[in-house]
């Protein structure tokens, strides 16, 4: 078998050995607690087979393209010693893998259509597609400046810890005087940032400057963006609602 065969091969069962726990608790709550033979099965294998084939090529297109051009365009712009570039690479990059990030594009129509039921903007389509595009944008645009303060902390050296133990006093005390409707679409707006598009490239990123930078550790210092980016959105989605309100 040639080798690039068997890759793909440890590739397929690799997923299916990380999906099999799913699997596992869905047939058994069906069949064992439910006591419900499981429907349309021909359909939910065939498309079992597509979410394994689909995680497949996503963790190895992840290794032979995104990991590498996002390590080797950090590295690139850190010896080109220009911190404007790297810093318009860095806000650019966390904005447009947010605003096309599939889970957010989900949370902002369902906000929209339930807000318009709560009143709290108006019913037609167009006030929903604005308060969707509104969402989106406001979250990608804290992703964007979350991945700035991330890239100038590795170039500064500042412990993260307590970058982000002062962001969540902010959010806690923008809690208190935010709008009841968006304080749960805000929480939710810092988790689903982190998702399939925006995590393998702002993590290549971190890891790639780091690697760049005398005296910084990728280990120590390349880690932590994404912390930063599930934290600014909650923040800016809770002032968004104000503004909204």
């Amino acid at each position: 078998m040639p080798q690039s065969l068997k890759v793909m091969a440890r590739s397929l069962l690799g997923s299916l050995r990380d999906l099999s726990p799913a699997i596992l608790v869905v047939m058994f709550f069906q069949l064992v607690v439910l006591q419900q033979p499981l429907p349309n099965l021909g359909q939910l294998l065939f498309g079992t087979l597509l979410v394994v084939l689909g995680l497949t090529f996503f963790i190895n297109g992840l290794e032979m393209g995104l990991f590498p051009v996002g390590e080797s365009l950090a590295r690139a712009l850190a010896r080109k010693g220009s911190l404007f570039w790297l810093v318009a690479f860095a806000f650019t990059l966390g904005f447009g893998t947010t605003v096309a990030e599939p889970a957010l594009i989900a949370v902002a129509e369902e906000a929209s259509e339930i807000a318009a039921q709560a009143g709290v903007i108006g019913s037609s389509g167009q006030a929903q597609e604005s308060y969707a595009l509104g969402l989106r944008l406001t979250v990608a645009f804290a992703v964007g400046l979350a991945i700035v303060i991330g890239v100038v902390r590795i170039l500064k050296g500042w412990p993260m810890h307590w970058m982000i133990a002062a962001g969540y006093v902010i959010v806690v005390a923008i809690t208190a005087i935010a709008p009841r409707e968006i304080i749960g679409i805000a929480y939710d707006s810092g988790g689903v940032t982190t998702s399939t598009i925006t995590v393998p490239l702002v993590t290549a990123l971190g890891v790639g400057l780091a690697s760049s930078i005398r005296g910084r550790n990728p280990m120590i210092d390349g880690f932590g963006l994404i912390a930063f980016a599930s934290l600014t959105p909650i923040i800016f989605v809770m002032i968004y609602g104000m503004v909204v309100n």
